[in-house]
């Protein structure tokens, strides 16, 4: 064609279709005589990969035991040999007596060891189905029983009572130190203080602009303190029932509040991303914890180091030197936002809520303990613990499960029913606690109710056992 072109000669034309033929028929005369042929084995490549596999398959028992080693020595005065030791049975340890070979020779199949029986008179082995027919490196593996500890009993939880009063929802809730009443902070911009005994109204206190997101009553003075979306940290003389000072600083919404239990300082986290520390007396900022990549939506501080402990949206829990104001440790084990964090009120350990799953650390190095056994499916607010070991959460559908806090088993799940003329959207539980004894639970509530919970004296181990079964694999994160 070319030599065509090149004489001027007209050059015939050509379908597209035409010429996609002939390029395949050039394809296939070219290609198709060794087609299904295979390249020759290289042996060098192929020894190369051997090896490979014998040492990661078998690597841990090419070499055999001292004892045993003397032992194929005094039998035999044979050449040295080469071969691989494999798991196999007593009947192939002749194969490997004789004379120099460079051949993979099973071994004598090596058990894990059993454990030392407690029970004097009993001998307890260690049998692993299928191992004489079957090689396995599992078989090399000490098998562990499961040691996860057996949950305490506890009685199940009913809700005796509902208080409405609040005009929206119901989103923080504090105790007074003597039990004798508690207040609850909503999005109708009102703090309420109720009688614990009774659920009646003992007054109200107005002066946030947006909804209360925080409330502490402290131990030492008669002051109460409350945070909300307006930016402003109050604190409120019960004497009066006034607020006579205000903590100015957050650059937006505060949506948590902690007491340190001995040192008259407070502390707020909100959607600046900043833990402030605040003299309670004097009003000063003393210092800015800074460090949360998102929201900071859950604090609690404890009397030692690490005083204050935060969990923010960013999904990190951090644990804090509040002398120096920084970091001691960051905790990455969550994948979702950290919204709710518990302190046991006797162990030196808390647990931290996220959608993903609920955790347990030790203090104070925050060393990971284990995950509660069960999954909430659903966003968690709030979490409480009281002495007795009994967790409470609070799911965005209105979950309420009860948790044994040693094994993390879930000995109960509730779903609050929302009160007439709420939508079903509006069952949400927005905070938890226990009262000082422990003895009653206080929910607040998206359908402008709070519900107060107690244990059920009629029930027995027997009415209602333990349905608990061990994890098979703990997870180590």
């Amino acid at each position: 064609m070319s030599t065509a072109a090149a004489d001027g000669l007209p050059v015939e034309p050509q379908s597209l279709k035409k010429l996609s033929l002939k390029s395949l028929k050039r394809s296939l005369d070219l290609f198709a005589p060794a087609h299904s042929l295979l390249f020759a084995p290289d042996a060098e490549s192929k020894r190369i990969r051997t090896g490979c596999k014998v040492r990661a398959e078998y690597g841990a028992v090419k070499d055999l035991p001292a004892e045993q080693g003397r032992g194929q020595g005094k039998g035999t005065s044979a050449a040295p040999s080469t071969a691989l030791a494999l798991p196999g049975t007593q009947d192939t340890k002749d194969a490997q007596r004789e004379g120099t070979s460079s051949a993979i020779v099973p071994a004598p199949l090596m058990l894990p060891k059993a454990p030392e029986s407690t029970i004097p008179g009993k001998n307890t082995t260690l049998s692993i189905p299928g191992s004489s027919d079957r090689f396995s490196t599992s078989a090399l593996m000490e098998r562990i029983p499961s040691r996860w500890p057996r949950p305490a009993w506890h009685a199940p939880w009913k809700n005796y009572r509902v208080i409405s009063g609040h005009l929206g929802w119901v989103r923080s809730i504090a105790f007074d130190p003597g039990n004798e009443w508690f207040c609850t902070g909503s999005a109708d911009r009102t703090i309420k203080i109720w009688d614990l005994a009774s659920g009646t109204l003992k007054l109200t206190l107005t002066g946030h602009i947006e909804q209360i997101r925080g409330l502490a009553v402290s131990q030492r003075h008669t002051y109460l303190f409350s945070a909300g979306d307006d930016k402003q940290v109050k604190c409120w003389d019960l004497e009066q029932n006034k607020v006579i000072r205000s903590y100015h600083g957050h650059l937006s919404g505060v949506y948590c509040l902690a007491l340190h239990p001995t040192i008259d300082i407070l502390l707020t986290g909100g959607r600046d991303s900043v833990c402030r520390v605040w003299d309670i007396r004097t009003k000063a900022h003393v210092s800015a914890l800074t460090g949360h990549d998102n929201t900071v939506c859950s604090v609690f501080a404890r009397p030692t180091d690490p005083q204050v402990v935060t969990g923010s949206h960013d999904t990190t829990i951090k644990l804090w030197d509040l002398v120096a104001g920084r970091t001691m440790c960051t905790l990455t084990h969550h994948k979702k936002s950290v919204r709710a964090m518990a302190m046991h009120p006797k162990e030196k350990s808390f647990a931290s809520a996220s959608a993903d799953n609920i955790k347990k650390f030790s203090l104070p190095k925050g060393e990971f303990l284990h995950n509660m056994l069960s999954q909430q499916k659903t966003i968690i607010n709030s979490m409480a613990v009281n002495e007795d070991g009994v967790m409470a959460t609070g799911g965005d559908n209105g979950s309420l499960w009860f948790w044994d806090w040693k094994s993390g088993h879930n000995f109960q799940q509730e779903q609050t029913i929302v009160q007439p003329g709420s939508l079903e959207s509006e069952a949400c539980i927005y905070a938890l606690s226990y009262d000082v004894s422990g003895s009653r639970l206080v929910s607040c509530e998206a359908d402008k109710t709070i519900k107060m919970w107690k244990e059920d004296l009629t029930a027995t181990p027997e009415t209602h056992p333990i349905n608990f079964k061990p994890p098979k694999d703990i997870r180590r994160y």
